[in-house]
C-alpha cells in the first residue's frame, strides 16, 4: 500500500537512508560540521539540520565540540555516539580464548584472554564462553546485556546443515550436538559462528590490504594452514561451511593422507604448513632452530630467513628456506588460482607476513611459472589479532545496520 512505512520512496524511507549515509561519514571521517555533512550527502542544510537534530534525539549523535582556527564564526561538530551499541568477537584456539568488546564507532574498549591449555577442556565450553566475555565486558566497565551481538571464530566451521563443529577435531569440547543451543540460551544477545580465517579475511577487507576488492584470497598460515574465499564481495563457505579448508588438498610433493578429517592434516598441509617449516630448516642445515610451538618456531624462523637476506645474504641455508617455502606455498596457490581466478591473494598469519617482501615476492614469482591466472600478491595489513578483529568488524557490521535504522 503506497504511503506505509516499509515503501521504497516514501518520506521515512528517504529519511531512513539520509540517516545512515550521514552515520557512515561520521564512522568514516570522524568529527563533522552539519555544512559538511550537508556537502558530503548533497542535503540542503535545513535538511541537514533536521537530520542531526533526529539523530541526537534519538542518542545516535553527539554535539561535541566547535571548529576553531577558521574564518567566519565556529561551526558546531557531531560525531557518533560511542555508547549507542556494542559488540564483542571471540577468537578461540585449543590454547586460549581471546574476547573484546568495541563501542559503536569500532574502539575496542575491553578485551580479556582466557588460557585453555590441555587435551581436555578444564571448562565446559558454555563456561568458557561465558567466562571470556565476561572479563572484556568488565574490562570495559559494562555490563553482559549492554553487548548487542557476538561473533565467535573457531577453527574449522560449524555446518549450517547439522549446527555440529567440521575441521577442527583438534579443539576439545566443542563437538557437542547441543553447544549451540547451551550456548544460545547462556547469551542474552545474537550469536554468530564464522571459521577463524574468514575472519581474518572480514579484517583484511574491511580495514586492510583487500580494501576495494571484490575477489580476493586469503591464505592464512599459523596453527594451520587454510583459505578464506571472497568473491562478489561476499565470503563463499560451501555446503557444509568448509570452503577454504586447504590444508586437506593434495598437492605434489606430498603424500596423501586417507581419513583427512580423523588425521586433521592433508598433503598441503604437510608441504607448507607452520609444522613443515622447523623440519625443513633442520634439513637445510640452520643452526639453532628454537623450541616451542611450531607456529612460533616457524614464525621465527621465516623472519630470520628474510632479514638475513635484507642483510645481503642471497646464498646459504636461509635463502633456500625461503626460496623452498615459496615453491612448496605457490605449489598449492596454483590449484586455488586456476578454479578462481581472483584479483588479489592476501598473505596472512605470522608463517606468512614475518617474510614480508621477500617471501611475498618468492612466491609471486614461483605463482607466475605455475599458474595460468596471475593475481597479485600482497602482504595482509591486519597483523595484531586479525581473527578477533574480523569477529569485531562482523558483529559490527550487523549491529550498526540494526542500530542505525531509523525507519522503524
Amino acid at each position: 500500500m503506497a504511503g506505509t512505512a516499509g515503501t521504497p520512496g516514501t518520506p521515512r524511507v528517504l529519511r531512513a537512508m539520509n540517516d545512515r549515509a550521514a552515520l557512515d561519514l561520521l564512522l568514516e571521517h570522524g568529527q563533522l560540521s552539519r555544512t559538511r555533512i550537508g556537502k558530503l550527502t548533497g542535503l540542503s542544510k535545513p535538511t541537514a539540520s533536521q537530520l542531526l537534530a533526529r539523530l541526537e534525539a534519538a542518542g545516535l549523535v553527539l554535539a561535541t565540540g566547535t571548529t576553531e582556527g577558521r574564518p567566519g564564526p565556529n561551526a558546531q561538530l557531531y560525531e557518533v555516539n560511542p555508547a549507542a551499541a556494542y559488540a564483542a568477537g571471540l577468537d578461540v584456539t585449543p590454547e586460549r580464548v581471546l574476547a573484546a568488546v568495541a563501542d559503536i564507532t569500532g574502539r575496542t574498549v575491553g578485551s580479556f584472554e582466557l588460557q585453555t591449555p590441555g587435551r581436555r577442556p578444564t571448562q565446559p565450553v558454555v563456561r568458557q564462553v561465558t567466562d571470556a566475555l565476561d572479563g572484556a565486558v568488565k574490562a570495559a566497565g559494562l555490563a553482559r546485556d549492554d553487548v548487542h551481538r557476538l561473533v565467535i571464530g573457531t577453527p574449522g566451521a560449524f555446518d549450517p546443515n547439522t549446527g555440529r563443529l567440521r575441521y577442527a577435531s583438534h579443539l576439545p569440547g566443542w563437538h557437542t550436538p547441543t553447544l549451540l543451543d547451551e550456548l544460545a540460551a547462556a547469551l542474552p544477545m545474537p550469536v554468530e559462528y564464522e571459521n577463524d580465517v574468514n575472519l581474518a579475511a572480514v579484517a583484511e577487507q574491511r580495514l586492510g590490504a583487500a580494501r576495494g576488492h571484490e575477489d580476493f584470497v586469503l591464505l592464512w598460515n599459523e596453527g594451520g594452514l587454510g583459505a578464506a574465499l571472497v568473491l562478489g564481495g561476499r565470503l563463499h563457505r560451501g555446503w557444509t561451511g568448509g570452503a577454504g579448508e586447504v590444508g586437506f588438498l593434495p598437492v605434489p610433493g606430498a603424500p596423501l593422507v586417507r581419513q583427512v578429517t580423523k588425521a586433521n592434516s592433508g598433503g598441503y598441509q604437510e608441504l607448507a604448513g607452520s609444522q613443515a617449516i622447523p623440519k625443513l630448516a633442520r634439513q637445510l642445515g640452520i643452526e639453532e632452530v628454537p623450541s616451542g610451538p611450531y607456529a612460533e618456531v616457524a614464525a621465527s624462523l621465516v623472519a630470520r630467513a628474510a632479514e638475513a637476506h635484507e642483510a645481503g645474504e642471497t646464498d646459504g641455508p636461509h635463502r633456500q628456506l625461503l626460496e623452498t617455502y615459496a615453491t612448496h606455498l605457490a605449489t598449492g596457490l596454483a590449484s586455488l588460482v586456476s578454479v578462481l581466478d581472483p584479483e588479489l591473494v592476501v598473505l596472512s598469519g605470522s608463517s606468512l607476513t614475518m617474510g614480508g617482501e621477500v617471501l611475498r615476492a618468492l612466491v609471486q614469482d614461483e605463482l607466475e611459472e605455475l599458474a595460468a591466472s596471475r593475481p597479485r600478491l600482497v602482504v595482509g595489513d591486519v597483523r595484531e589479532q586479525p581473527v578477533l578483529r574480523g569477529a569485531l568488524e562482523s558483529a559490527l557490521a550487523a549491529t550498526r545496520d540494526e542500530v542505525f535504522n531509523t525507519s522503524r
